[in-house]
């Protein structure tokens, strides 16, 4: 991959674009360039790079959000936020010499820790060449992009905008040569220091990310990860906010696992985020069924739900540790019990006669088993279930219940290691993560689930999530043991929990 490697202009370097008021402001209203590099995509690209970054101001900066557009204007109409949404007076629409406004956007960054850093509203303002250019031989066609905070002075900028009053990006473009280059400048506060290395790294970072994002989309590019499918970002981003601020210090204090306790309590809260608004489009006023987490490991994300209101619980092959602070009394139509119990799946088609003939060679007794069915309508989670994961929408069909599986380990249906076939659609990726997902899909399909998928935004590669909300029209009454066995089978199925459990025991004892 070929290095970014900018040409950095002096810091005395004359300004190569220039405002109508300039002279009469003098040096102080200038734009300095800082970097200029060679680029080989053309206006239309930049444009589409610049707007996608306006939108996106994530790919930029770890340290935000998104941006909750406020407006987007021609430049024939009004270039204001609505009423009442703006932090400050926006900045005077500047007018530079040798371009005419095309579009105005209004934006509002949105940290993602709203406790330290207050939101920010910008002016993002796209200009071409004026008059529009007729592409001669020779000639340059010019887009600049500017972004303009909201902000009357330097100590009222958050920490993750660059502390200056505006950025430009200059994008010039030979049509006859086809190549061009990109530029970025900033304008300072005046008492601002202009040798500033955090500004100089901060303004390197933004242009090579229009450099790659630029050349990508040049090279045919096609982003395969789509975010944002079911629901809005700003809903799930905003309760997982509010559940952060709420629960997250006290989770990680109080850890009592060996693992990340900040890996686990982020990732929980984020899906506990993501479900919560699911639920809210799928229950609305309306009443709550109760949820099942199948595979639920330390038991925290039954716990989170649990504390917002959500009735539900949560089993797993083994308890853990966490469980005695997490657990709590459910109560059902058998009387009260805990809302993590330990507990092994064993799915309708898997046989039992090793259970119930008295054999001494497993580690579990029929007290421990669940036969995988449940209530009608309750929703099961299934999050990094492992050997229940290929099972949940064939329990969940049979149950008839909606689920929301996150597939993790590869486990087939006889709960052994396994890699699924590579997907046949050559669209989606091969690796051993997507073949799994691609492969549990249509589980979920043969078992007459129509199947949505969302990419969850957690700390977590394997942040794949399957959704079934309904069934299809066109579904038929289920054979559940010919799914199975179009996938493989159950044989051995049993034997691999038996295993499962005598090694726990083992390792417990």
């Amino acid at each position: 991959m070929t290095t970014f490697k900018p040409q950095e202009l002096a810091a005395d370097a004359k300004p190569i674009i220039l405002t109508e008021d300039t002279k009469c402001n003098g040096d102080a209203a200038s734009w300095r360039p800082l970097f200029r590099h060679p680029c080989s995509f053309n206006p239309d690209i930049f444009n589409d790079v610049l707007v996608n970054l306006i939108r996106n101001p994530n790919i930029n900066s770890s340290w935000l959000f998104r941006a909750d557009i406020l407006s987007d204007a021609a430049a024939s109409q009004t270039c204001s936020a609505p009423t009442g949404t703006e932090s400050l007076p926006a900045a005077p629409i500047p007018r530079f010499v040798g371009f005419e406004l095309r579009r105005c956007i209004i934006r509002k960054l949105i940290p993602r820790n709203t406790l330290r850093d207050k939101p920010l509203d910008q002016t993002c303002l796209i200009y071409g060449t004026a008059p529009h250019p007729k592409v001669d031989e020779g000639s340059v066609e010019k887009t600049l992009v500017v972004y303009l905070p909201h902000v009357s002075a330097a100590s009222e900028m958050p920490f993750y905008h660059p502390i200056v009053r505006g950025i430009a990006f200059l994008h010039e473009w030979n049509a006859a040569e086809s190549c061009g280059a990109i530029s970025i400048s900033y304008l300072f506060f005046s008492d601002e220091d202009r040798s500033s290395v955090r500004l100089t790294r901060t303004a390197f970072h933004l242009l090579e990310v229009v450099h790659k994002h630029g050349k990508g989309r040049l090279e045919g590019y096609r982003k395969r990860v789509h975010h944002d499918q079911l629901l809005p970002q700003a809903r799930v981003q905003n309760t997982y906010t509010r559940l952060k601020q709420k629960y997250a210090r006290g989770l990680i204090e109080g850890w009592v696992e060996t693992t990340d306790p900040e890996k686990h309590v982020f990732e929980d809260l984020c899906i506990a985020a993501f479900l919560i608004e699911l639920w809210a489009d799928m229950y609305g006023q309306g009443t709550f069924p109760g949820f099942v987490d199948i595979g639920c490991g330390n038991g925290l994300l039954v716990h989170i739900l649990n504390q917002e209101g959500f009735t539900g619980w949560g089993f797993d092959a083994r308890s853990r540790k966490s469980w005695a602070a997490y657990n709590t009394k459910l109560k059902t139509p058998a009387g009260e019990q805990d809302t993590l119990r330990q507990l092994v799946l064993l799915p309708p088609p898997v046989s039992r006669d090793r259970l119930t003939g008295g054999a001494s060679d497993h580690a579990f007794s029929e007290e421990l088993v669940h036969d995988g069915r449940f209530p009608r309508g309750t929703f099961i989670i299934s999050n990094h279930a492992d050997e229940l994961t290929p099972w949940t929408p064939i329990i969940a069909a049979v149950s008839e219940c909606p689920f929301i599986a996150i597939p993790c380990c590869s486990h087939n249906l006889a709960g052994e290691r396994f890699r699924a076939p590579a997907p046949k659609d050559k669209t989606k990726a091969d690796s051993a993560y997507s073949s799994l997902v691609v492969w549990v899909a249509a589980i979920a399909e043969d078992c007459g689930w129509e199947v949505e998928q969302e990419m969850l935004r957690i700390p977590s590669t394997r942040n794949t999530a399957l959704v079934g909300r309904r069934r299809s029209t066109r579904s038929s009454p289920l054979d559940i043991q010919a799914v199975v066995d179009r996938y493989g089978g159950a044989a051995g199925y049993l034997e691999s929990v038996i295993k499962l459990v005598a090694s726990t025991a083992a390792n417990e004892h």
